[in-house]
């Protein structure tokens, strides 16, 4: 009796995986609400806020992904964010203005923006879906974007188990061999 050989028709099949999970900025998430900043809860007075900016150790963020907030509803000019990022960006490796959904989107774009994504090229490509990480949609909708233009085919999920979100049409593929 012969045995078969056991076949990974996943691995011959051509398909690219890519986990943007791998993309994941360890780095810590820091939320600095300006509401702390605050005379009496309601307004920004630039004077004591500019004397905190001077006295605060600003060290604390180095190497931190900070998100900027205000969660009262209160008077805070757009020069207050800035100057909070003004001083946050020599050590902090991300600032955005938004909670830390917002952060995650911008750490996310960020690393997605510096894939090589001609390695993709032609090629059929799943966009892993499971994840230990939570990865936002935000990243999915970015890289589906960038890829459609030149994959032949872009899929969800895992190679064994996919949704198809886009196939190249056959005159496309064609007339670019021709």
């Amino acid at each position: 009796m012969e045995t078969e050989e056991i076949v990974n028709r996943v691995a011959v099949s051509g398909i690219v995986s890519l986990d943007l999970e791998e993309l994941y900025h360890p780095g810590e998430r820091v939320l600095y609400d300006i509401k702390d900043n605050l005379w009496q809860g309601m307004i920004l007075k630039e004077k004591d806020f500019r004397e905190f900016l001077k006295a605060h150790d600003w060290t604390q963020y180095q190497g931190k992904n900070v998100a900027i907030i205000c969660s009262e509803d209160a008077i805070v000019p757009t020069w207050a964010y800035m100057l909070l990022a003004v001083q946050l960006e020599p050590y902090a490796n991300a600032v955005v203005f938004g909670d830390l959904n917002a952060l995650e989107d911008k750490l996310f774009a960020d690393a997605i923006s510096k894939l090589n994504i001609s390695e993709f090229e032609g090629k059929r490509v799943v966009v892993k879906g499971c994840s230990k990480i939570p990865v936002p949609i935000s990243a999915y909708v970015e890289v589906s974007r960038l890829l459609k233009p030149i994959v032949q085919s872009l899929m969800f999920g895992e190679p064994c188990s996919t949704v198809p979100l886009y196939k190249k049409p056959k005159s496309s593929i064609s007339s670019s061999i021709a």
